[in-house]
């Protein structure tokens, strides 16, 4: 079911746009000649970030191939956005030793639309991304809409040692190397991990599969830093595992150490698709932690795994697992090849909780005798196929030219194709209306709102109805009845659902992630997007028609007359 956009009201507003200057960084350009203008841009973004004045100012780094070690360690006092231009061909590699990308002890800034890698297998520096504490703490720092792949030695991104408020949102991430991750989240407090894609495909790099690479996410304290904590890992999809069979896809705790590896941390709305033959521990994986809630996921299609659902233990100097719950998740494999479903003495973790999960073999008997968490322990299970689609012969969303192999042109149109094809409840799903409300998230894996009926997993089949749509009300600034839209001026579309997040961008754009205003079919430039409210600029010439509508990611809403 796509949702319904609606918009409900039409108004001439204020706009506003970032208060800093504009910057460029360009392959053509010159640290030594440049000024950061357009015409005369400067040539590396690490320059950029040391020249450009602190305030709220935009870098935009132009289409082309940069080599070298970038160092993001600036402090900044006003957000400041770094971007990369032209759908993810701005790309950034190094055969240095050190990561692509440091940001030690940087803060308050926000990198986008990159492609970020190493240039080939001689490449074995370390880590692509590295966010942590250099004195001060790497702090208010956000990653969205890049694309992470192929460490010849280590993580895509790791996120360490002190570093906090880092949210990683919209990108895409794939082919590790090593017993390493795609992120990991060591040491740290407040991260945020959501709408990501992480997959593997070893062999579209040109790279032979290992099956030695570790899980997708891992979030532990190997440092023996005072707190890792309130972590979140929400609305992601993880496919096409090709991973060592002791990892999994997510995996809390890792390194045996004394403290808790983990605490307050929040997994729910992601998609876990089972669509390879390589084997891999557990969906999740939980080890010497407190507090790790798991709810709402989906997991669906023959992983195949060591035991299904999870593996929750404890080994070295760990401490039992403390509260850790799981909620309203549906574990399906279609296949009747489940096996076993759970792993790990209970005795290794206190007051655990299996309540109101689906539970899916094809028809064919569930090894119920799991070892932390037995199945038969779930007193509100539901055994009942979910009724998904097949899990084989997925297209990857990997980027070919300016477009994905699917016809996509954004990580976030990948994201909605993937969620919308393999997370989707069939007609006559066991999963519809059966979640226990008090366990769910408000909201779906497409960050739509549930209701009125709440479903087992990622995905919900209805949402909060749409308002019922209106002629628009216009008014001027001020507030007036009745005033002319002007051409060229500044207006406002109130509605559900117009866009799937809330964001301001550096400079206006016709597209903010998959929100687009279409004025007689021609979209327009937006200055603000949030679910209820788009701020845009009217058409210079007003059109013949004069319609309006909405276009989230190829859905569009009905027409308004203006």
């Amino acid at each position: 079911m796509l949702r319904t956009l609606i918009p409900t009201a039409l108004f001439i507003g204020c706009l506003s746009s970032a208060t800093g200057g504009t910057y460029y960084v360009a392959t053509t350009g010159s640290d030594y000649t440049g000024n950061g203008s357009s015409a005369t841009p400067w040539a590396t973004l690490a320059y950029a970030v040391a020249k450009i004045p602190d305030d709220g100012s935009t870098v935009h780094v132009k289409a082309g191939v940069y080599d070298g070690r970038v160092r993001l360690n600036r402090r900044f006092v006003n957000r400041t956005y770094l971007r990369g231009d032209d759908d993810y061909r701005t790309i950034i590699r190094s055969s240095d030793s050190s990561p692509v990308i440091t940001v030690y002890g940087g803060a308050n800034f926000e990198l986008r639309g990159f492609q970020i890698t190493r240039p080939g297998p001689s490449a074995t520096g370390v880590i692509l991304v590295h966010i942590q504490t250099s004195g001060l703490p790497a702090e208010d720092i956000t990653l969205r809409d890049n694309i992470l792949h192929d460490s010849y030695n280590n993580d895509l991104l790791k996120i360490n040692y002190g570093a906090r408020r880092v949210q990683v949102i919209s990108n895409l991430f794939y082919n590790q190397s090593g017993y390493d991750e795609h992120i990991d989240i060591n040491g740290v407090t407040d991260v945020q991990v959501s709408n990501n894609i992480f997959f593997n495909d070893f062999a579209g790099s040109g790279r032979s599969v290992g099956n030695n690479t570790g899980s997708f996410i891992v979030i532990k304290n190997s440092g023996g830093l005072p707190q890792n904590a309130r972590i979140t890992v929400n609305r992601n999809v993880f496919l096409n595992w090709q991973g060592a069979a002791g990892a999994s896809a997510i995996t809390v705790g890792e390194d045996g150490t004394a403290h808790f590896e983990a605490e307050d941390v929040l997994i729910e709305n992601n998609l876990i698709v089972g669509n390879s033959a390589n084997t891999m521990s557990s969906a999740f994986t939980v080890q010497g932690s407190r507090r790790v809630k798991i709810r709402a996921n989906t997991v669906t299609g023959n992983l195949p795994t060591r035991s299904y659902g999870m593996n929750v233990f404890k080994s070295g100097s760990n401490q039992p697992n403390e509260d850790i719950t799981f909620y309203n998740n549906i574990f399906s494999d279609p296949t009747g090849t489940m096996g076993k479903f759970s792993r790990g003495n209970p005795g290794t973790a206190i007051r655990r909780v299996l309540l109101n999960n689906l539970f899916w073999n094809g028809g064919a008997a569930i090894n119920a005798d799991g070892d932390a968490y037995n199945i038969s322990e779930d007193t509100a299970k539901v055994i009942g196929d979910p009724v998904h689609y097949t899990q084989q012969g997925i297209v990857l969303p990997r980027l070919k030219g300016t477009r994905f192999l699917s016809g996509n042109q954004t990580i976030r149109g990948e994201f909605r194709r993937l969620a919308e094809t393999y997370a989707r409840l069939g007609k006559g799903s066991a999963a519809i209306g059966r979640a226990n409300r008090e366990e769910m998230p408000e909201d779906d894996i497409l960050g739509r709102k549930r209701g009125p009926t709440f479903d087992i997993g990622c995905w919900n089949s209805t949402t909060v109805p749409p308002a019922t749509a209106v002629i628009p009300r216009i008014s001027s600034v001020r507030g007036a009845n009745n005033a002319a839209l002007a051409p060229g001026g500044a207006a406002e579309i109130r509605g559900l659902n117009l866009a799937d997040y809330t964001a301001r961008p550096p400079e206006p754009a016709t597209a903010v992630y998959g929100t687009m205003v279409l004025v007689d079919g021609i979209p327009q430039t937006i200055t603000y997007i949030s679910p209820g409210l788009v701020r845009f600029v009217m058409p210079a010439v007003m059109p013949s028609n004069r319609e309006l509508r909405i276009d989230l990611a190829g859905v569009w809403s009905n027409l308004v007359p203006f």
